[in-house]
């Protein structure tokens, strides 16, 4: 598990606060899968997308959603919803492999509070082309000319691009903050290499050229417009405002959130 955002060097980018990387990894077949008991959000929108494997998702509002490579699952915590994620039976028989992203998106003071949702897209309704001999995929938001028919609250953009040795593209100027994250292979930007884990911040206003290393590469390529004012981070709570956390901590302590169905089990609040 690798977490890039948020760091002591960059905090945010756009209005991705959260970016956690996982994987690869092969579990044999009996092995354990992922067992993310319920657990809260509020003031953000969780975003997942999967390179291999599988995770399935249950949520407060009662969804109960598989997700598998090139979908999206987003749910859109609002004003507070508890999820859980796990690897399904099947799978855990079977053996598998997993890898992939899982972000959160903050959202606008204006959505802050709004009412939690959850959404599916599966790969194909996702708009996807070809560039300089890389395949891309628009998860979320809008880019080179394409929108994407996922939920979102301010200017975003979030592109997978899955690129062969020494293929090329352009991460275009139309957003404000852009960045490039390294989720296999390696790429040059301009004299800087990056490898896997590595997440670049480009500077505004400027085409950037992206090329491929001998191995090729896999790609996140996010951004969007600054968020409307800092934003603190406690737990699984974005928020605005430290007083709302504060509120959101007590309601998961008093058992005030919504229950999961099918999933008895939760997370309690951490001691700190």
């Amino acid at each position: 598990m690798r977490r890039v955002l948020p760091s002591v060097k960059r905090r945010m980018v756009g209005p991705f606060i959260f970016f956690d990387h996982f994987g690869p990894i092969v579990v044999p077949p009996g092995g354990d899968g992922m067992a993310v008991r319920p657990h809260p959000h509020i003031g953000l929108a969780t975003v997942t997308y999967l390179f291999d494997g599988g995770i399935f998702h249950r949520d407060s509002l009662g969804y109960a959603q598989a997700i598998r490579p090139g979908d999206v699952n987003w749910m859109t915590a609002g004003s507070g919803i508890a999820h859980s994620e796990r690897t399904e039976d099947a799978m855990k028989k079977s053996g598998f492999g997993m890898h992939g992203v899982q972000t959160w998106v903050a959202l606008p003071k204006t959505h802050e509070e709004t009412a939690p949702s959850f959404q599916h897209v599966p790969a194909g309704e996702l708009p996807a082309w070809t560039e300089g001999g890389a395949s891309l995929r628009l998860i979320v938001g809008s880019y080179a000319g394409r929108k994407a028919p996922t939920t979102h609250f301010s200017p975003i953009f979030y592109v997978a691009a899955e690129m062969p040795a020494a293929a090329k593209i352009q991460v275009l100027a139309e957003h404000a903050e852009r960045g490039v994250y390294v989720s296999e292979g390696t790429v040059m930007i301009g004299d800087r290499q990056l490898g896997v884990g590595d997440l670049a911040v480009l500077t505004a206003g400027s085409p950037v050229e992206v090329l491929a290393g001998a191995d090729g590469a896999k790609l996140m390529l996010l951004g969007g417009a600054p968020i409307d004012g800092p934003r603190h981070i406690w737990w699984n709570f974005v928020s605005s405002s430290k007083e709302r956390i504060e509120k959101a901590k007590a309601d998961w302590k008093e058992g005030r959130f919504a229950k999961v169905p099918g999933d008895s089990e939760f997370i309690p609040l951490p001691d700190r």
